[in-house]
């Protein structure tokens, strides 16, 4: 009877992880398959996921469109600098929160842990151009990149603060009687030993830097040539011979995603590594 309920047991969680994996996996292969149909076929085909005629062509009007090249370059620029800038931002301010002992460090952490819980959307949007345009970066990458680093994620720094507090503190105490300095510890002694926070924060960054539409679009609405690949696949809907090409967008999408798909797969050990330790309270 006990080994009857066990594997009653098991089979129901192995069906709930299946029914999670067609709800998670199903808008990408409708994107995928979708992007071999025609424009027609699309709107007035139904539920039907194979297309009837599969469409190569659809990738090659796509990446003359959208000018692949210089969107992907923007991408890659907005996104490096995004990634770069959120490593060093959120795992100092997790090691800040995490070691700073002053009632200062514990409120301003408390207030970064509060944000995990208020969103304010899109009407953060125009102060932060308001802002931008005073420093005389509202028209370019530079804008939506200072802003996505130091707006600072709160999931990000909650998960770097609770790997830090995995580390021992007696590493800092050696480096202390060596004559290190608060940051001087952080820099040569914890900061080495943050390589799979490194992987979790920066593909997290990676994620988002790589799917933002609205912030910089508003930024670079004026100049075509600043805009980053996904502005400009969507873009690509309206570009096409008909007036919503859903066929050529979703081509679009399918070329996007790849980059992301081929960093998870290199940072997929890293990122869970550093997801599991950072989120065990120390």
């Amino acid at each position: 009877m006990k080994k009857f309920g066990s594997i009653a047991g098991k089979t129901a969680i192995y069906i709930i992880l299946i029914l999670i994996a067609i709800f998670a996996l199903f808008p990408v292969v409708y994107i995928l398959l979708g992007s071999f149909k025609s424009n027609k076929e699309i709107l007035v085909g139904g539920v039907e996921l194979l297309p009837k005629a599969w469409l190569f062509t659809n990738y090659e009007q796509a990446w003359n469109l959208a000018d692949f090249g210089r969107l992907t370059y923007n991408s890659i620029f907005y996104a490096l600098m995004v990634v770069l800038g959120s490593i060093v931002a959120s795992i100092t301010a997790g090691y800040v929160f995490a070691r700073g002992k002053t009632k200062f460090t514990k409120i301003v952490n408390t207030m970064v842990l509060c944000s995990l819980f208020i969103s304010i959307g899109t009407l953060s949007l125009y102060p932060q151009l308001r802002l931008a345009k005073v420093f005389g970066l509202n028209e370019s990458l530079w804008g939506p990149i200072i802003i996505r680093v130091f707006g600072m994620n709160a999931t990000q720094v909650f998960i770097a603060t609770g790997f830090v507090r995995q580390i021992s503190p007696e590493i800092d105490e050696a480096a202390q009687i060596d004559g290190c300095g608060f940051f001087k510890i952080f820099w040569r002694m914890i900061f080495p030993l943050c390589k799979p926070l490194i992987a979790t924060t920066g593909l997290m960054a990676f994620r988002t830097a790589w799917s933002d539409y609205l912030l910089p679009y508003v930024f670079t609405i004026a100049d075509r040539t600043k805009w980053p690949l996904v502005v400009g696949v969507v873009s690509l809907k309206s570009s096409g011979e008909a007036v919503s090409s859903w066929n050529l967008m979703l081509a679009g999408i399918s070329i996007s995603i790849l980059p992301m798909l081929v960093v998870y797969l290199f940072l997929n050990r890293y990122f869970i590594a550093g997801l599991t330790e950072g989120s065990v309270k120390g």
